[in-house]
């Protein structure tokens, strides 16, 4: 059990991404809480951990409120005594158009809002974790220094800044022996509409890899699970690529 006795915070524990590793990780002993905006599917998710036998609890919680964040971390953390794990999985708002085009304000309030959300939740746990001396924070989608994709518009932007962010963080709670990591996937067809327009879309992920097969929910799942564990000690400041090959580093 790579988290037996580890308490996981998950921001986004409804979606495809924080929904699967909420299981891995109580598939590894870890107690999860849960939160995200759509209380139904937080509550499937938690039924599911419980069904096999895990550990999960949820709240509704606005990432963006400050107030309201702190508030529910210091009460994760009084509840289950510890902060081990916190992992933002919120979906960013993706503006898929070219930049040229993009109305500066709109771009503007998406970065802000990605920037808000991370230093937010980073700021909650690393409280707590530099209290206790240990922790993992861990984000999710990474960045691609060799992009050449046009009409990403605000999306490789915002993963590119939050990496600054995780480097910084890196150097700030390193000394406390807390890490920070990101996971690199180039895409989880899994996590896309399951609408025939997006069948193209999830085929050129899959092309793009150099073994022909794209990272799924479970990879993730598994992989984060690792990342969060003791097994990884030695891993922080750098974010781990599971692309199958599509992204080389």
């Amino acid at each position: 059990m790579l988290l037996e006795n580890k308490t996981a915070i998950i921001y986004g524990g409804g979606g495809t991404i924080g929904g699967t590793m909420a299981r891995a990780f109580a598939a590894e002993g870890a107690r999860v809480f849960l939160t995200g905006r759509t209380p139904a599917k937080l509550d499937t998710v938690a039924a599911q951990i419980r069904e096999a036998g895990g550990l999960a609890e949820t709240a509704r919680v606005d990432a963006l409120d400050g107030d309201a964040v702190n508030s529910w971390v210091d009460s994760v953390a009084s509840t289950a005594g510890s902060v081990d794990v916190s992992v933002n999985a919120i979906s960013m708002d993706g503006l898929f158009r070219p930049m040229i085009e993009m109305p500066i304000g709109e771009f503007a309030a998406s970065l802000e809002k990605m920037a808000r959300t991370f230093m937010l939740t980073t700021q909650a746990a690393a409280r707590h974790m530099i209290k206790q001396g240990s922790g993992v924070i861990l984000h999710f989608g990474g960045s691609d220094s060799t992009n050449h994709s046009p009409g990403l518009g605000n999306v490789q932007v915002g993963f590119d800044m939050i990496e600054a962010m995780r480097r910084q963080w890196a150097c700030e709670l390193g000394p406390h022996s807390v890490r920070v990591l990101s996971m690199k996937s180039g895409g989880i067809p899994e996590s896309f509409p399951d609408i025939p327009e997006m069948a193209q879309a999830k085929q050129q992920i899959v092309d793009a890899t150099l073994l022909k097969r794209a990272a799924t929910a479970a990879d993730v799942g598994y992989v984060a699970a690792f990342l969060a564990s003791d097994r990884a000690a030695s891993l922080t400041s750098t974010q781990v690529n599971i692309t199958a090959g599509a992204l080389v580093d």
